[in-house]
């Protein structure tokens, strides 16, 4: 398994993470549930009419962190937007649940990837292991 794949099955296995942005100087968090893994990147969606969508805009450095049975996985980087239809596609396809919001090429369909990501799997009884990717 990769170091990519390790972080999908982590993150697909909590369900939720919570994505830390910023907005002029104050740290904004809201939950997310979607990750992909697609052509050797890391992605996330959201909508480009949402706050989040303009934060990552004027400063793209986020982190996101996801805790589950005693673990927690902390992946930061700069997100970059992908407007491929092909990853909007695939990422729709992975949660169908969401295809009555979005549509693949609707214009507000958002993925972004993490570019220069360096993720930590850490806990109270185990020594942290941390990834660059």
């Amino acid at each position: 398994m990769t170091q990519l794949e390790k972080i999908v099955e982590f993150l697909d296995k909590a369900k939720v993470y919570y994505l830390a942005t910023d907005e002029d100087g104050q740290p904004r968090v809201r939950p997310f549930g979607t990750v992909l893994l697609y052509n050797g990147r890391l992605y996330i969606q959201t909508g480009k009419v949402k706050s989040v969508s303009k934060q990552l805009e004027k400063n793209p450095n986020a982190e996101l962190c996801a805790f589950m049975e005693g673990t927690w996985l902390r992946v930061s980087g700069r997100l970059v937007n992908d407007d491929s239809l092909e990853v909007k596609t695939a990422m729709l396809d992975k949660y169908p649940e969401l295809k009555g919001m979005y549509s693949a090429d609707d214009g507000n369909t958002q993925v972004l990837y993490f570019e220069n990501g360096r993720a930590v799997f850490a806990s109270f009884t185990a020594p942290p292991e941390e990834m660059v990717f």
